[in-house]
């Protein structure tokens, strides 16, 4: 099977510039304001979904739709393609498990469809390296089933670090008391995150902007030794004078590869609020080399 018959598909939880988003189908998310729904990047966009959060309108998500996943499964079953559907974190949200209900519904259809559903444990621009990477294996022509071994295998390569710029999103989620989110407030408090399984877990909490940029860049070594050989994502909500800072901090210690920088689509924006900053990267270089 040539590369050309195998499509990958992601969903609007990853993040990657729109230039690289043109090579995938995207499914969208939905978010809900004022309990009117919009799909995300079809009637509704990043600045629109920053815009309601500045006005303390929270937006509410859902998970893509099962009709759009059978739509876009459907058709890839007819044109006899292959499908490799990488999805955001499970923990975090249904749509994988929703993916794979509407995948086996298409396949009592058409039996030959044969597609793979790979839960990334990620999101946003982690996803998008993710994203980014299986698409190079994808190049080296393999079957689907041994990129999909290969894709579950490397997602537990994945590093998220990252920050909010106060604690009322983290209380808003349920993850803090009132009372702490508003006493770390007063203090400039900034927490200190991190993906496990999928999961976000508060690491650490550290004091004021400047000593959590330097927390993300000095706790980037202690994941990995390989961040001068990669490409390394950043994504910010909204502050990209943030995202250049951090960049360059990056650049001084590490001078990696290079740098996708993203701003967090509208799902995690929904959640994360405004002004929060990550710094995703693989722990040891994924296997580009495997035949």
């Amino acid at each position: 099977m040539n590369t050309t018959d195998i499509e990958i598909v992601i969903d609007s939880a990853c993040d990657l510039p729109e230039k690289m988003k043109q090579k995938y189908r995207i499914l969208p998310f939905r978010i809900i304001i004022n309990d009117q729904e919009y799909k995300t990047g079809e009637e509704i966009n990043i600045d629109q979904v920053y815009e309601h959060i500045r006005d303390k309108n929270y937006p509410k998500t859902a998970q893509v739709s099962p009709l759009d996943f059978k739509n876009a499964f459907t058709e890839l079953a007819k044109n006899n393609k292959d499908c490799l559907y990488i999805a955001f974190s499970a923990a975090m949200s249904g749509s994988y498990q929703t993916a794979k209900l509407m995948a086996q519904e298409v396949k009592n259809e058409y039996p030959d469809f044969n597609i793979e559903i790979i839960d990334s444990k990620a999101g946003s621009t982690a996803l998008g390296l993710f994203v980014n990477y299986a698409s190079k294996l994808l190049e080296k022509n393999l079957p689907l089933n041994q990129i999909a071994d290969i894709l579950r295998q490397e997602r537990e390569n994945l590093v998220h670090l990252f920050s909010l710029d106060n604690l009322t999103t983290l209380q808003r989620g349920g993850r803090l008391s009132k009372g702490k989110a508003l006493i770390g407030n007063i203090l400039n408090i900034k927490p200190i995150l991190e993906v496990v399984d999928g999961e976000i877990i508060l690491s650490k909490k550290v004091r004021g902007q400047r000593k959590m940029l330097k927390t993300l860049v000095n706790e980037m070594a202690n994941k990995s030794q390989f961040l001068n050989k990669q490409v390394i994502g950043i994504s910010h909500a909204d502050d990209k004078e943030l995202a250049l800072e951090l960049k360059n901090m990056i650049q001084e210690k590490y001078n990696p590869e290079g740098f996708l920088i993203n701003m967090i689509g509208p799902v995690l924006g929904a959640h994360l609020g405004i002004g929060g900053i990550g710094v995703f990267f693989f722990e040891n270089l994924p296997e580009t080399n495997q035949h």
